[in-house]
């Protein structure tokens, strides 16, 4: 779950414990854990609600003054009106003992991730994409996804569902602008 590196404080400290999301679908589920900033965050609720919905006390608690705060967040996929639905996911920082470590940058691991991206590149109908795609994130880490979708010929939501793919693999992670390579993105990137 992204935000701005303006909120980043106030996730941390609590203050921030509710955020509107205007996706067809949850990019999140009730009980996953979620790096922001420097803290974990494990989600409680997610339900769908109409914008007019939301309160003065929810948009407060989503670092907003007031529902247009909250309005004005969510609207650069469009305008947003009293009827528009929105995702609205409760959460609150945990200590996270169960963060998984790095995956190992060893010659197997790497000799393993290598035969993986192989399948990958084999079965894409769009033909070999992995090596590109590492390349292109390590050779422009923090690019907007728009600017390296364009950069592949890809239409951007196909981009960033082959990006977490990598992802699944512990090649890439994710920022609040772009993405950049894991230490074992860059073993592999380096591989090729």
């Amino acid at each position: 779950m992204l935000f701005t590196v303006d909120a980043h404080a106030g996730v941390a400290d609590g203050s921030i414990s509710v955020t509107y999301r205007r996706w067809q679908r949850p990019h999140v589920k009730v009980g996953g854990r979620y790096r922001v900033g420097s803290v974990f965050v494990e989600v409680d609720t997610i339900e769908l609600v109409p914008f007019a919905a939301i309160t003065t006390d929810d948009a407060r608690r989503s670092g907003a003054p007031n529902a247009d705060g909250v309005r004005v967040r969510a609207a650069h996929s469009g305008p947003i009106d009293d009827d528009t639905l929105l995702h609205r996911i409760e959460f609150h920082v945990v200590d996270d003992a169960r963060e998984s470590p790095p995956r190992p940058v060893d010659a197997e691991t790497i000799a393993a991730t290598l035969v993986k991206l192989d399948r990958m590149d084999a079965r894409a109908e769009h033909g070999p994409w992995t090596r590109r795609v590492l390349t292109l994130i390590g050779d422009f880490p923090g690019t907007v996804s728009t600017e390296l979708a364009a950069v592949v010929a890809r239409p951007r939501p196909e981009f960033k569902e082959d990006v977490r793919k990598l992802k699944r693999l512990g090649l890439t992670e994710s920022l609040e602008v772009g993405y950049r390579l894991t230490p074992l993105g860059e073993a592999i990137a380096d591989a090729h």
